[in-house]
């Protein structure tokens, strides 16, 4: 029972950060994920942890803004510089 309190508090607090889910619905989804997580096993818990990394990543990376693009410099720039 506290697992499900704890795990609602938790997902009420993570979908203060999501514009899709609201506090309500992380409640529900924290109170759900604790059975969930603890009938996985090892390798599943890894399996799960390594999905949520790369998706995240690939998410970080399609929304990153753009680098700044620098000015490239000839061979003959840099060695008038240096000398």
């Amino acid at each position: 029972m506290f697992g499900k309190v704890i795990g609602a508090v938790a997902g009420a607090q993570a979908a203060k950060h999501s514009a899709a889910i609201g506090g309500t619905g992380g409640a529900l989804l924290g109170a759900v994920a604790v059975p969930l997580v603890r009938r996985l096993s090892i390798p599943a818990l890894l399996v799960v942890g390594a999905g949520g990394y790369l998706a995240k990543r690939a998410y970080d990376k399609r929304h990153a803004a753009p680098a700044p693009k620098t000015a490239r410099r000839s061979k003959a720039a840099e060695a008038a510089s240096k000398a």
